[in-house]
């Protein structure tokens, strides 16, 4: 029986385990990922663990996301990352070239290879054939040392595409179908691959905006094959020599298969404030907007920005809207100017943004009070773009592009003749602002601003944890809603002490006074919790905070993974119904945790408030065992486990 291309790229990285859907396996790494936001913890967790150097193929450690310098923590944190990558052996993308993802796919991604990055969206680099996953930081510092990365062997989903798009529509709109038929929680445990014939007549950059969203509906990640489209990018990259053919066995099988057909699709957009809340354009047509932002590492391509360029040329932005446009790269930005795409937005009324993440991680640009704000970014979740009640929609930048001319929510079909803009046989490269590892590390300083603090850790796990319930939260909580991003919460990245100050801000702002007063506690949650990004911070300042396990009905995975590697004990609700009955503020006690964790028993959480009990499963494989009994990754690994 053949194997898919999941599959095959598993079997060729495999250090342990059995590649059976559900089992823990561990895989090796060939590249490791940081960005600036979650990077700076990393590298701090990488020097913790005492690696003396990076030992993947190749490492990279991008600026791109706190890049407004209103203080010296964000400089600090960069000055930290060029020393610490040029001691310990990785390459640093400066601020200014680029959004990690779209870099990392002009010069780094090598179709076959595995990618772990400290970010969600390094999923991206599934659009040229890799297995690349988002994880934790600490995983990702635990990788970048040489260890395998653990996770459990997913399910592989096969999006069979056929057909070919209608003029007007995107690739974005063959993800937010995806998102509408799953939801955000529908790629859970699953790796989405794509095929079929309709596949073949999608471009890289195309394939990049799926597989950046494949994050969105909480897959482990997402590829494509390896193909001819593969080797013309890497061509025009001057990289073919990287290019190497990869695909599924014809009589390769799946664990489901979903098919769209391309020429069915229309333009789609998501309401706020889920990117699953999907639905067509025309619905939407004609609601005010007084923001439009195109960019982000996703809809950030040179034949995306020339694809507005083309739209706006010879008009004017409605004058009440603001535009906005973040460049992918500096190569993006480079090329566009030479195409004569920037002065074309700029003559239109758009403000150009400089190539980094910006407003799609909540750096600047925060919409005004209940403004709707359009744009081609990955996530809508509620306040990430730094105003409370924001209206946020997500689309394509056709979408965007009609949107900013009309001054309302527009189906671009209105446009008239559709405009086709070629992906360039050949691109800029300029690598100077990628700076190599010394060849004299040991004469490389790190260098450590007052911001940056030690990594907090906490002792082993106690075999009676008792305390009330801090909190109590719905479905689909958010690492956002756990641990915001934005220009006031980023720079204290480093900072775990600081940073906690901020946990469930925009949920409960008294949540942190409250775990302090109390002594820590328990958090209770509904489904799906900890979607989203993957920011251990998320784990790691509650853990500082206090927080000895969380209770939900169901947990995102990289989140549920954070939780573990911090100490903290993922649990989950045996009957859901048990859910309801519990209320912030309940004493609560679980007695019998070591001994019952590792017999695999439930445990029985006693409500002395009300007077009741209920048991608890915890889905644990012996090592993540060892992890909590240890008190978290750190200690687990300086103690001489894997």
């Amino acid at each position: 029986m053949g194997m898919n291309l999941t599959q095959k790229i598993i079997s060729e990285h495999l250090a342990s385990g059995r590649m059976v859907p559900g089992e823990e396996i561990g895989i090796s790494i060939d590249q490791g990922l940081t960005q600036d936001a979650t990077g700076t913890m990393t590298w701090l967790q990488f020097e913790a663990l005492g690696f003396p150097r990076v030992r993947v193929k190749r490492a990279i450690a991008y600026i791109d996301h706190n890049m407004l310098q209103t203080g010296f923590e964000n400089a600090d944190d960069h000055l930290y990352l060029q020393s610490v990558a040029s001691k310990f052996g990785a390459y640093l993308s400066r601020p200014g070239n680029g959004i990690s993802h779209q870099v990392q796919m002009e010069r780094f991604d090598v179709p076959g290879q595995t990618l772990l990055g400290a970010d969600s969206h390094t999923c991206m680099a599934g659009c040229l054939g890799m297995l690349a996953i988002g994880a934790g930081g600490l995983d990702v510092a635990v990788a970048l040392g040489g260890g395998p990365y653990y996770l459990p062997m997913p399910k592989v989903t096969l999006v069979r595409l056929k057909g070919r798009l209608s003029p007007w529509v995107a690739a974005k709109d063959i993800t937010l179908e995806l998102l509408r038929r799953l939801t955000v929680k529908g790629g859970v445990g699953k790796v989405m691959e794509f095929g079929g014939p309709g596949t073949a007549t999608l471009t890289v950059p195309q394939r990049a905006t799926m597989a950046n969203l494949g994050a969105e509906l909480g897959a482990t990640t997402t590829v494509f094959p390896s193909d001819a489209q593969a080797r013309s990018w890497l061509r025009a990259q001057q990289r073919e020599q990287d290019w190497k053919p990869l695909t599924a066995d014809p009589d390769a099988t799946y664990d489901e298969v979903i098919e769209i057909d391309l020429s069915t699709l229309e333009p789609l957009i998501a309401r706020p404030s889920s990117p699953d809340n999907v639905v067509p354009v025309r619905e939407m047509e004609g609601t005010p907007v007084v923001q439009v932002c195109v960019g982000s590492s996703n809809n950030s391509s040179y034949v995306d920005l020339m694809t507005v360029a083309a739209v706006l040329k010879g008009k004017k932005v409605n004058p009440g809207v603001s535009l906005t446009i973040s460049p992918g790269s500096r190569q993006v930005l480079s090329m566009v100017a030479r195409g004569g795409g920037l002065l074309d937005m700029v003559a239109a009324g758009a403000r150009i943004l400089e190539a980094a993440c910006g407003p799609c991680i909540g750096m600047g640009q925060a919409p005004p009070s209940g403004g709707v704000s359009v744009r081609t970014f990955n996530r809508n979740f509620p306040g990430r773009s730094g105003t409370a009640d924001d209206q946020v929609y997500l689309a394509s930048p056709e979408v965007a592009a009609a949107t900013a001319l009309y001054g309302a929510i527009t189906d671009p079909r209105r446009l008239g003749e559709p405009i086709h803009i070629r992906s360039p046989r050949s691109y800029i490269i300029d690598d100077s602002e990628v700076l190599r590892p010394s060849p004299e590390p040991d004469k490389v300083k790190v260098l450590r601003g007052p911001n940056i603090k030690p990594v907090p850790m906490r002792g082993p796990l106690s075999d009676v944890l008792k305390g009330r319930v801090l909190i109590k939260v719905g479905d689909n909580i958010t690492t956002d809603h756990i641990m915001p991003a934005g220009n006031n919460v980023l720079p204290l990245r480093s900072n775990i002490p600081r940073i906690s100050e901020h946990v469930f801000e925009q949920v409960d702002p008294t949540f942190p006074a409250r775990a302090r007063e109390w002594g820590g506690g328990f958090i209770v949650a509904g489904q799906n919790y900890g979607q989203g990004s993957s920011r251990e911070h998320a784990a790691l300042a509650p853990m500082y905070l206090g927080v000895t396990a969380v209770a939900a009905q169901s947990f995102a995975r990289i989140h549920f993974a954070n939780l573990i590697n911090v100490g903290i004990l993922p649990l989950t609700f045996a009957q859901p119904q048990d859910y309801r009955h519990v209320q912030m503020g309940d004493e609560c006690e679980l007695s019998n945790v070591r001994a019952s964790l590792r017999a695999g028993r439930p445990l029985l959480l006693r409500n002395l408030t009300q007077g009741w009990e209920c048991p608890l499963n915890c889905n644990l494989t012996p090592r993540q065992v060892d992890i909590l009994m240890a008190g978290g990754l750190l200690n687990h690994i300086k103690a001489g486990g894997r």
